[in-house]
C-alpha cells in the first residue's frame, strides 16, 4: 500500500517505522523542513525517539497536499487540538478510496467529538465510510523499536480490517472492531486516568492507591462509553483495560509523568515545558468533565483532576475528596 502518517512526534512517526518495515511505501508528512531533513538525512528522529534507527525507505515530506495525494492509507497522528486543521488543509486531495486511520486520542474541547467524529465534521461525505481509528497500549518507543505491541482498529469492517493488515506483521498484531465509540472513549479517557495515578504515586500514596484509580477509573471510563452507545464489553479489551494499565503504570507515560510531577509539587506550566510534547490528558480532562456534565454521568476521578488543573484546587485536597 501507499501510506502517509500525519505527524513527525513519536507516535507517528513510530507507525510510520511500522508501516515501512512492513514493506508499504511510506511517508512521513513533518511541518518543519529542518526535521523533515533531519529524518531524510539520517534516518533517526533525535527530537522524539532517541537512539531509534528509522527504516531507511521511509521518507518524510513537508507539503501536506501532496504527501496525502494518491496515498491508499492516510494516518493522523497529531495532538488532538490541531485534528481539525491539519485534516481541512488536506481534505480535498485524500483520495476516494482512500483508508483514514486515525491515531490521535482525545476530545475536541469546543465540540466535545471524539477525534472519528471530528474526522467526519471535516472530511467530504465520499469519505465516511472509509474512517478509522487506531488505539491500544502502545507506547511509541517500544513501537519504533519493533517490541511486541497489540492493538485495536475500529470502525466499518471492511476499512478497519484493511487498516489492521496494513500495520499487522511481525511484533505488531492490529485486531478490529466496529465500536468506534467505545474505542475512542477508552483510549482517550485512560490519559486523564493516568494523570491521577501519577500524582497519587508522587503523593506516596502506595500501591492500593493506585489500583483503587485504575479500576474505579475503568468504571468511569465505562459509565461515559455506555451512555454514549458503546459495547460494555469494548472496556475490557485493548483500548479499555489494556491502554488504562499501561499507561497508568509504565513509566513512558507522559500523563502518567505529568502526574508524578504534579504530586511532587511541581507547577503545571513548568512541567509541560520540560516534557517537551503534548500531555492529551491535560486537554482531555477539561473536555471529558464537560462532557460528563453534558450527559448527566458521575466521574468523580475525572472531576477532581479537572480542579486540580483548571481550578488550581491542591493536590491532597483533591486526592482527600475522592
Amino acid at each position: 500500500m501507499r501510506c502517509v502518517v500525519l505527524g513527525g512526534g513519536s507516535w507517528g512517526t513510530a507507525l510510520a517505522s511500522q508501516l515501512a518495515r512492513t514493506g508499504h511505501d511510506t511517508v512521513l508528512w513533518e511541518r518543519h523542513p529542518d526535521r523533515a531533513a533531519h529524518i531524510n538525512e539520517h534516518h533517526t528522529n533525535s527530537r522524539y525517539l532517541k537512539g531509534v534507527q528509522l527504516p531507511d525507505s521511509l521518507q518524510a515530506m513537508t507539503d501536506i497536499e501532496e504527501s496525502v495525494r494518491g496515498r491508499d492509507l492516510v494516518v493522523p497522528s497529531i495532538p488532538s487540538h490541531a485534528l481539525r486543521e491539519v485534516m481541512m488543509a488536506c481534505r480535498g486531495h485524500i483520495g476516494d478510496e482512500a483508508v483514514i486511520c486515525c491515531a490521535t486520542k482525545g476530545i475536541e474541547e469546543e465540540s466535545l467529538m471524539t477525534m472519528h467524529q471530528v474526522m467526519g465534521d471535516v472530511l467530504a461525505p465520499r469519505l465516511h465510510s472509509q474512517l478509522t481509528v487506531l488505539y491500544g497500549p502502545s507506547f511509541a518507543l517500544e513501537v519504533a523499536r519493533d517490541l511486541p505491541t497489540a492493538v485495536v482498529c475500529a470502525g466499518a469492517l471492511k476499512p478497519a480490517e484493511l487498516a489492521a493488515q496494513a500495520f499487522h506483521s511481525g511484533q505488531f498484531r492490529a485486531y478490529h472492531t466496529d465500536d468506534i465509540i467505545g474505542v475512542c472513549i477508552g483510549g482517550s479517557l485512560k490519559n486523564v486516568m493516568a494523570i491521577a495515578c501519577g500524582v497519587s504515586d508522587g503523593v506516596g500514596l502506595g500501591s492500593n492507591a493506585r489500583a483503587a484509580l485504575i479500576t474505579r477509573g475503568l468504571a468511569e471510563i465505562t459509565r461515559l462509553s455506555v451512555a454514549l452507545g458503546a459495547n460494555p464489553l469494548t472496556m475490557m479489551g485493548l483500548a479499555g483495560m489494556g491502554d488504562l494499565v499501561l499507561t497508568c503504570t509504565g513509566n513512558l507515560s507522559r500523563n502518567r509523568r505529568v502526574g508524578l510531577a504534579l504530586g511532587e509539587g511541581r507547577k503545571l506550566d513548568d512541567i509541560l515545558e520540560e516534557l517537551g510534547e503534548v500531555a492529551e490528558g491535560v486537554r482531555t480532562a477539561k473536555s471529558a468533565w464537560k462532557l460528563s456534565r453534558r450527559v448527566g454521568i458521575e466521574m468523580p476521578i475525572t472531576q477532581q483532576i479537572f480542579e486540580m488543573l483548571y481550578e488550581s484546587k491542591p493536590v491532597r485536597l483533591a486526592l482527600g475528596d475522592l
